[in-house]
């Protein structure tokens, strides 16, 4: 399409498979998804119910600033590759509890 070349490639992406409407949605929708992941991995804490309503509501609320800024920024791109390192290090970090606990059993 034309006049798309100022738009990240996420937001190129979702307008060209969902219109642009829709895609701006989608773009929302998958900040709000990846941003709770990135949080759950790398942030969360145990919390009561309502305390964790209160931080979801401000997830979805904070990113509708972060659609904003995805149109021109690769802010998609930035929250996937957060995901996945925290997603990385939380696996690591598991496996090195989990050594260091069978090591604890064989002395």
């Amino acid at each position: 399409m034309e006049g798309m070349e100022h738009l990240s490639p996420a937001t190129r992406l979702f307008v060209d498979l969902f219109g642009t409407k829709a895609g701006t949605n989608v773009l929302y929708l998958s900040l709000v998804i990846l941003s709770i992941i990135v949080y759950n991995l790398g942030f969360a804490r145990k919390l009561s119910v309502l305390k964790n309503v209160v931080i979801y509501i401000s997830l979805a609320l904070g990113c509708l600033v972060l659609t904003i800024l995805a149109i021109q920024l690769p802010v998609v791109e930035s929250l996937l590759v957060a995901a996945f390192i925290l997603g990385v290090y939380k696996i690591r970090l598991h496996q090195q509890k989990r050594l260091e606990a069978g090591s604890e059993q064989s002395l």
